[in-house]
Protein backbone atom coordinates (compact mmCIF):
# COMPACT_ATOMS: atom_id res chain seq x y z
CA UNK A 1 0.00 0.00 0.00
CA UNK A 2 1.17 3.49 -0.75
CA UNK A 3 2.15 5.89 1.69
CA UNK A 4 -1.20 7.84 3.25
CA UNK A 5 -1.04 11.44 5.33
CA UNK A 6 -1.41 10.83 9.09
CA UNK A 7 -4.87 10.03 9.87
CA UNK A 8 -6.79 10.82 13.09
CA UNK A 9 -6.69 8.63 16.18
CA UNK A 10 -10.35 6.86 15.33
CA UNK A 11 -9.66 6.53 11.68
CA UNK A 12 -6.19 4.62 11.76
CA UNK A 13 -5.95 0.98 10.94
CA UNK A 14 -5.97 -1.35 13.71
CA UNK A 15 -5.20 -5.08 14.31
CA UNK A 16 -8.63 -6.95 13.87
CA UNK A 17 -9.78 -8.98 17.13
CA UNK A 18 -10.32 -12.53 17.27
CA UNK A 19 -13.84 -13.40 16.22
CA UNK A 20 -13.39 -16.66 18.17
CA UNK A 21 -16.08 -17.26 20.96
CA UNK A 22 -17.56 -14.05 20.83
CA UNK A 23 -21.34 -13.36 20.83
CA UNK A 24 -20.90 -9.63 19.43
CA UNK A 25 -19.93 -11.51 15.48
CA UNK A 26 -23.07 -12.08 13.42
CA UNK A 27 -22.29 -13.49 10.17
CA UNK A 28 -25.00 -13.09 6.92
CA UNK A 29 -25.43 -15.86 4.67
CA UNK A 30 -26.79 -15.85 1.13
CA UNK A 31 -27.10 -19.49 0.49
CA UNK A 32 -27.92 -18.10 -3.32
CA UNK A 33 -25.37 -15.95 -4.11
CA UNK A 34 -22.82 -16.96 -7.06
CA UNK A 35 -22.73 -21.07 -7.80
CA UNK A 36 -24.69 -21.20 -4.94
CA UNK A 37 -22.02 -24.14 -3.47
CA UNK A 38 -20.56 -22.65 -0.38
CA UNK A 39 -23.24 -22.96 2.40
CA UNK A 40 -21.21 -25.48 4.12
CA UNK A 41 -17.70 -23.99 3.92
CA UNK A 42 -18.96 -21.17 5.36
CA UNK A 43 -21.14 -22.53 7.95
CA UNK A 44 -18.09 -24.58 9.32
CA UNK A 45 -15.81 -21.59 9.52
CA UNK A 46 -18.09 -19.48 10.95
CA UNK A 47 -18.93 -21.88 13.45
CA UNK A 48 -15.28 -22.69 14.18
CA UNK A 49 -14.99 -18.69 14.89
CA UNK A 50 -17.73 -18.52 16.91
CA UNK A 51 -19.88 -16.50 14.79
CA UNK A 52 -23.93 -16.07 15.03
CA UNK A 53 -25.11 -17.01 11.41
CA UNK A 54 -28.27 -15.69 9.72
CA UNK A 55 -29.22 -16.78 6.43
CA UNK A 56 -31.33 -14.82 4.12
CA UNK A 57 -34.18 -16.32 2.99
CA UNK A 58 -35.38 -13.29 0.31
CA UNK A 59 -34.56 -10.38 -1.54
CA UNK A 60 -34.19 -7.41 1.13
CA UNK A 61 -33.69 -9.94 3.77
CA UNK A 62 -29.77 -8.85 4.36
CA UNK A 63 -31.47 -5.02 5.29
CA UNK A 64 -33.37 -6.24 7.84
CA UNK A 65 -30.90 -8.62 9.25
CA UNK A 66 -28.18 -5.93 9.41
CA UNK A 67 -30.88 -3.79 11.17
CA UNK A 68 -31.35 -6.43 14.28
CA UNK A 69 -26.99 -6.96 14.20
CA UNK A 70 -27.20 -3.72 14.84
CA UNK A 71 -29.75 -3.15 17.67
CA UNK A 72 -28.29 -6.05 18.96
CA UNK A 73 -25.30 -4.11 19.45
CA UNK A 74 -22.85 -6.03 17.06
CA UNK A 75 -19.12 -5.27 16.76
CA UNK A 76 -18.43 -7.14 13.79
CA UNK A 77 -20.74 -8.23 10.84
CA UNK A 78 -19.58 -10.35 7.99
CA UNK A 79 -21.72 -10.97 4.72
CA UNK A 80 -21.20 -13.80 3.10
CA UNK A 81 -23.10 -12.94 -0.74
CA UNK A 82 -21.66 -10.78 -3.77
CA UNK A 83 -22.06 -7.22 -4.40
CA UNK A 84 -26.12 -7.00 -3.84
CA UNK A 85 -25.94 -8.87 -0.50
CA UNK A 86 -23.12 -6.37 0.79
CA UNK A 87 -25.24 -3.38 -0.88
CA UNK A 88 -28.16 -4.26 1.87
CA UNK A 89 -26.18 -4.98 4.57
CA UNK A 90 -24.69 -1.55 4.08
CA UNK A 91 -28.05 -0.24 3.76
CA UNK A 92 -29.02 -1.83 6.96
CA UNK A 93 -26.48 -0.76 9.06
CA UNK A 94 -27.39 3.12 7.76
CA UNK A 95 -31.18 2.29 9.01
CA UNK A 96 -30.10 0.80 12.13
CA UNK A 97 -27.28 4.24 12.96
CA UNK A 98 -24.89 2.04 13.41
CA UNK A 99 -21.57 2.56 10.87
CA UNK A 100 -20.06 4.60 13.54
CA UNK A 101 -20.28 1.09 15.57
CA UNK A 102 -20.14 -1.46 13.48
CA UNK A 103 -17.30 -3.33 11.33
CA UNK A 104 -17.78 -4.58 8.52
CA UNK A 105 -16.21 -7.53 6.79
CA UNK A 106 -17.09 -9.68 3.49
CA UNK A 107 -16.45 -12.74 2.35
CA UNK A 108 -16.89 -13.36 -1.07
CA UNK A 109 -19.42 -16.21 -2.54
CA UNK A 110 -21.36 -13.77 -5.70
CA UNK A 111 -20.82 -13.80 -9.33
CA UNK A 112 -18.81 -10.07 -9.37
CA UNK A 113 -17.33 -9.89 -6.12
CA UNK A 114 -16.14 -6.37 -7.40
CA UNK A 115 -16.55 -4.88 -3.84
CA UNK A 116 -14.39 -7.76 -2.12
CA UNK A 117 -11.47 -7.45 -4.95
CA UNK A 118 -11.70 -3.53 -4.32
CA UNK A 119 -10.71 -4.15 -0.44
CA UNK A 120 -8.21 -6.93 -1.04
CA UNK A 121 -10.26 -9.71 -0.66
CA UNK A 122 -10.17 -12.59 -3.02
CA UNK A 123 -11.66 -15.82 -1.72
CA UNK A 124 -13.84 -17.72 1.55
CA UNK A 125 -11.11 -18.48 3.52
CA UNK A 126 -9.19 -15.16 3.06
CA UNK A 127 -12.32 -13.20 3.75
CA UNK A 128 -12.47 -15.05 7.20
CA UNK A 129 -8.64 -14.60 7.97
CA UNK A 130 -8.60 -10.67 7.59
CA UNK A 131 -11.50 -10.51 9.81
CA UNK A 132 -9.31 -12.07 12.66
CA UNK A 133 -6.14 -10.52 11.48
CA UNK A 134 -6.18 -8.03 8.60
CA UNK A 135 -6.36 -3.70 9.09
CA UNK A 136 -9.60 -1.77 9.39
CA UNK A 137 -9.79 1.12 7.22
CA UNK A 138 -12.74 3.73 7.15
CA UNK A 139 -13.89 4.27 3.70
CA UNK A 140 -15.82 6.85 2.19
CA UNK A 141 -19.88 6.10 1.08
CA UNK A 142 -22.38 7.29 -1.15
CA UNK A 143 -25.63 8.34 -1.16
CA UNK A 144 -27.97 8.15 -3.71
CA UNK A 145 -31.25 10.32 -2.49
CA UNK A 146 -31.51 8.37 1.17
CA UNK A 147 -30.45 5.33 -0.19
CA UNK A 148 -26.54 4.38 0.80
CA UNK A 149 -24.26 2.42 -1.63
CA UNK A 150 -20.72 1.40 -1.17
CA UNK A 151 -19.20 0.49 -5.23
CA UNK A 152 -21.31 3.07 -7.99
CA UNK A 153 -24.54 4.96 -9.61
CA UNK A 154 -24.53 4.19 -12.81
CA UNK A 155 -27.70 5.45 -15.27
CA UNK A 156 -27.94 4.59 -18.66
CA UNK A 157 -26.86 1.58 -21.01
CA UNK A 158 -24.71 -0.56 -18.42
CA UNK A 159 -28.27 -0.12 -15.92
CA UNK A 160 -29.95 -1.79 -18.33
CA UNK A 161 -27.45 -4.08 -19.10
CA UNK A 162 -27.70 -5.10 -15.42
CA UNK A 163 -30.98 -5.43 -14.88
CA UNK A 164 -31.20 -7.65 -18.18
CA UNK A 165 -28.48 -9.87 -16.72
CA UNK A 166 -30.65 -12.79 -15.97
CA UNK A 167 -30.02 -15.85 -13.12
CA UNK A 168 -29.41 -18.30 -15.74
CA UNK A 169 -27.25 -16.10 -17.87
CA UNK A 170 -24.69 -15.45 -15.03
CA UNK A 171 -25.13 -18.74 -13.98
CA UNK A 172 -24.07 -20.60 -17.37
CA UNK A 173 -21.48 -17.28 -18.39
CA UNK A 174 -20.21 -16.09 -14.80
CA UNK A 175 -18.86 -12.41 -15.22
CA UNK A 176 -18.93 -13.09 -19.10
CA UNK A 177 -22.73 -12.38 -18.67
CA UNK A 178 -22.66 -9.15 -17.91
CA UNK A 179 -21.21 -8.17 -21.22
CA UNK A 180 -23.54 -10.59 -23.26
CA UNK A 181 -26.29 -8.43 -21.95
CA UNK A 182 -24.66 -5.07 -22.40
CA UNK A 183 -24.39 -6.18 -26.26
CA UNK A 184 -27.72 -7.43 -26.25
CA UNK A 185 -29.07 -4.13 -24.97
CA UNK A 186 -26.54 -1.55 -27.23
CA UNK A 187 -29.15 -2.62 -30.20
CA UNK A 188 -32.25 -1.28 -28.49
CA UNK A 189 -30.88 1.88 -26.01
CA UNK A 190 -32.09 5.07 -26.24
CA UNK A 191 -29.77 7.81 -25.47
CA UNK A 192 -30.42 9.82 -21.85
CA UNK A 193 -31.96 13.53 -22.12
CA UNK A 194 -29.81 14.65 -19.04
CA UNK A 195 -28.53 18.25 -16.91
CA UNK A 196 -25.88 16.89 -14.65
CA UNK A 197 -24.48 19.29 -11.91
CA UNK A 198 -21.15 18.48 -10.04
CA UNK A 199 -19.34 19.85 -7.18
CA UNK A 200 -16.36 19.82 -6.19
CA UNK A 201 -14.37 22.06 -3.03
CA UNK A 202 -16.91 24.77 -4.20
CA UNK A 203 -16.42 24.70 -7.73
CA UNK A 204 -19.12 23.21 -10.31
CA UNK A 205 -19.21 21.69 -13.07
CA UNK A 206 -22.90 21.92 -15.27
CA UNK A 207 -23.42 19.54 -18.47
CA UNK A 208 -26.62 19.32 -20.42
CA UNK A 209 -27.24 17.23 -23.74
CA UNK A 210 -27.79 13.50 -24.64
CA UNK A 211 -25.63 10.85 -22.58
CA UNK A 212 -25.17 7.01 -23.24
CA UNK A 213 -24.54 6.58 -19.42
CA UNK A 214 -23.38 8.18 -16.33
CA UNK A 215 -21.23 6.39 -14.30
CA UNK A 216 -20.42 7.41 -10.38
CA UNK A 217 -17.51 5.29 -8.94
CA UNK A 218 -16.99 5.62 -5.17
CA UNK A 219 -14.47 2.45 -5.23
CA UNK A 220 -14.88 2.02 -8.78
CA UNK A 221 -12.98 4.12 -11.70
CA UNK A 222 -14.68 3.99 -14.63
CA UNK A 223 -11.97 5.53 -17.09
CA UNK A 224 -8.33 6.05 -16.64
CA UNK A 225 -7.56 2.60 -17.42
CA UNK A 226 -10.45 1.13 -14.99
CA UNK A 227 -9.12 -0.05 -11.84
CA UNK A 228 -9.69 1.26 -8.48
CA UNK A 229 -10.86 4.91 -7.39
CA UNK A 230 -9.68 6.08 -3.86
CA UNK A 231 -12.59 5.05 -1.54
CA UNK A 232 -11.14 7.40 1.25
CA UNK A 233 -10.64 10.84 -0.58
CA UNK A 234 -14.43 11.81 -0.06
CA UNK A 235 -14.55 12.56 -3.91
CA UNK A 236 -16.82 10.21 -6.30
CA UNK A 237 -15.21 9.28 -9.96
CA UNK A 238 -17.82 10.50 -12.36
CA UNK A 239 -17.69 9.51 -16.35
CA UNK A 240 -20.05 11.15 -18.49
CA UNK A 241 -20.17 8.91 -21.74
CA UNK A 242 -21.98 11.20 -24.35
CA UNK A 243 -24.07 9.75 -27.57
CA UNK A 244 -22.00 9.01 -30.18
CA UNK A 245 -21.25 7.27 -33.44
CA UNK A 246 -21.36 3.15 -33.11
CA UNK A 247 -17.60 3.38 -34.27
CA UNK A 248 -16.87 6.03 -32.43
CA UNK A 249 -17.88 3.67 -28.98
CA UNK A 250 -15.65 1.23 -29.77
CA UNK A 251 -12.74 3.74 -30.67
CA UNK A 252 -13.08 5.64 -27.48
CA UNK A 253 -13.42 2.16 -25.05
CA UNK A 254 -10.38 1.29 -26.59
CA UNK A 255 -8.63 4.76 -25.86
CA UNK A 256 -9.62 4.98 -22.36
CA UNK A 257 -9.90 1.66 -20.38
CA UNK A 258 -6.54 0.19 -22.19
CA UNK A 259 -4.80 3.25 -23.46
CA UNK A 260 -5.63 5.59 -20.31
CA UNK A 261 -6.54 8.35 -22.82
CA UNK A 262 -9.10 11.54 -23.04
CA UNK A 263 -11.77 11.70 -25.46
CA UNK A 264 -13.65 14.38 -26.89
CA UNK A 265 -16.71 12.03 -26.10
CA UNK A 266 -15.86 11.34 -22.97
CA UNK A 267 -16.31 13.82 -19.70
CA UNK A 268 -14.50 12.94 -16.64
CA UNK A 269 -15.06 14.76 -13.25
CA UNK A 270 -14.32 14.22 -9.77
CA UNK A 271 -17.24 14.96 -7.47
CA UNK A 272 -18.26 15.32 -3.73
CA UNK A 273 -22.03 16.36 -4.70
CA UNK A 274 -23.41 15.54 -7.62
CA UNK A 275 -27.37 16.16 -9.47
CA UNK A 276 -28.75 14.24 -12.35
CA UNK A 277 -32.29 15.52 -13.66
CA UNK A 278 -33.70 13.77 -16.57
CA UNK A 279 -35.04 16.37 -19.09
CA UNK A 280 -38.59 16.50 -20.51
CA UNK A 281 -39.62 14.39 -17.14
CA UNK A 282 -38.26 11.43 -18.47
CA UNK A 283 -37.44 9.17 -16.12
CA UNK A 284 -34.13 7.33 -15.43
CA UNK A 285 -32.83 3.82 -14.33
CA UNK A 286 -30.22 3.94 -11.83
CA UNK A 287 -28.08 0.91 -10.33
CA UNK A 288 -26.86 1.42 -7.03
CA UNK A 289 -24.79 -1.73 -6.36
CA UNK A 290 -26.46 -3.38 -9.44
CA UNK A 291 -29.60 -2.82 -7.54
CA UNK A 292 -32.44 -1.32 -9.61
CA UNK A 293 -34.52 1.94 -8.99
CA UNK A 294 -35.90 4.64 -11.16
CA UNK A 295 -35.80 8.95 -10.28
CA UNK A 296 -36.62 11.60 -12.08
CA UNK A 297 -34.06 13.41 -10.27
CA UNK A 298 -31.17 12.10 -7.82
CA UNK A 299 -28.75 14.05 -5.80
CA UNK A 300 -26.11 12.31 -4.34
CA UNK A 301 -23.44 13.14 -2.19
CA UNK A 302 -20.22 11.30 0.04
CA UNK A 303 -20.23 10.44 3.22
CA UNK A 304 -16.28 10.67 3.76
CA UNK A 305 -14.64 8.27 6.03
CA UNK A 306 -17.92 6.68 7.31
CA UNK A 307 -17.43 2.95 7.23
CA UNK A 308 -15.39 1.08 8.79
CA UNK A 309 -14.12 -2.26 6.46
CA UNK A 310 -11.35 -5.18 7.30
CA UNK A 311 -9.07 -4.83 4.33
CA UNK A 312 -6.52 -7.41 2.85
CA UNK A 313 -3.00 -7.01 2.03
CA UNK A 314 -3.45 -6.21 -1.24
CA UNK A 315 -5.73 -3.19 -0.79
CA UNK A 316 -4.39 0.41 -2.05
CA UNK A 317 -5.95 3.75 -1.93
CA UNK A 318 -5.06 4.69 -5.65
CA UNK A 319 -3.38 1.61 -7.65
CA UNK A 320 -2.99 3.93 -10.48
CA UNK A 321 -0.81 6.72 -9.05
CA UNK A 322 -2.46 9.48 -10.58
Amino acid sequence: MGQDEELPVDERNEEGPSTTGSNRHWLILNPTSGTADHVEQIRHLATDRGYRIEETEEEEHAVKLAEAAAADAVDVLAVAGGDGTVHEAVQGLVRGDALDDVTLGVIPTGTENIFATNIGVQDIEQGFNILETGERRRIDIGIAGDEPFVMSCIAGLPADASVATSSALKERFGSLAFVIAGLQEVATFEELHLEINAISQDEETTWTGEALCVLVGNIRRFAKQGGQANVEDGLFDVVIIERMPGSDLVAETVAQRVLGQDTKHVLHVQASQLEIDGQHGESIDFSLDGELSAHKQLALHTRPHALTVCVGPEYDLDPIGE
